[in-house]
């Protein structure tokens, strides 16, 4: 049934799955008729095909998570938007003189989706397709500060918080006041946090359809507080960009 310009069991399904998402991927049908305010019997049925296509898993407990059938269209998309994007790294990687990447939040980690490399012979390498752990990344803290702190607490009970150095943030509590600060002044440094003598800067593209994040990193001896002061601005114009590519994609 055709719902305005849409198609209203399409438009259904689309928000189960973004609903199920935003409560962490692992949902009872109550939480998503609270969500949704969908009847329950529509639900259900909705649920039934998402399962039977592999969209979705039902567990022994009786709950739903996303299934394996979105990992393939998730990577197909992630290749997608790092091909659009890379134009917009390259120029940013040749303004600022650093190595520039686009990562997105996939299966409570932050996956490098684009990379353009700095032109230096020293300079950061991260491949295409990496996954790291959100809590000690630049790329990482940009997109979970872009989920609620529930969604947030959920994904470090599932992957915790192992340091990569002793500058790691350990602890859940500082992880929130971190996600504070990230959303009061639009960006995120990583300061030797995933690996010593390396600093990032890092902000959020807006309204991509998973949290994306635009970075830039190299040697803290060139990634210092001025160079942050130059490539902060650079790196939401950019940002922009990409988002604007997105919509029109």
């Amino acid at each position: 049934m055709a719902n305005g310009s849409g198609v209203q069991s399409v438009d259904r399904v689309i928000d189960l799955l973004e609903i199920m998402t935003d409560l962490g991927g692992d949902v009872a049908l109550n939480e998503i008729a609270a969500a949704s305010q969908l009847p329950l019997p529509t639900i259900h049925r909705l649920m039934r095909t998402l399962v039977m296509r592999g969209y979705a898993r039902q567990l022994p407990s009786r709950r739903y998570t996303l299934g394996p059938r979105l990992i393939r269209l998730g990577e197909s998309a992630g290749r997608q938007l790092g091909a659009g994007a890379r134009p917009h790294l390259e120029r940013l990687a040749g303004e600022l003189g650093e190595t520039a990447n686009l990562a997105m939040i996939d299966r409570d980690m932050a996956v490098y989706v684009a990379q353009a490399a700095s032109r230096h012979s020293m300079r950061m390498f991260t491949e295409v397709g990496r996954r790291v752990y959100c809590h000690c990344t630049g790329v990482g803290k940009v997109v979970l500060s872009q989920l609620p702190d529930k969604t947030i607490r959920e994904i470090i009970g599932r992957v915790g918080m192992q340091p990569a150095t002793d500058q790691s943030i350990t602890s859940l509590d500082a992880l929130l006041k971190e996600m504070e600060r990230i959303r009061e002044r639009g960006y995120a440094v990583d300061d030797g946090e995933q690996e010593i003598g390396v600093r990032c800067y890092a902000v959020p593209v807006p309204d991509a359809p998973t949290p994306t994040a635009l970075s830039v990193s190299g040697p803290a001896i060139r990634v210092t507080d001025d160079f942050g002061e130059t490539a902060v601005p650079m790196l939401h114009s950019v940002a922009r960009d990409i988002a604007q590519e997105l919509l029109s994609a």
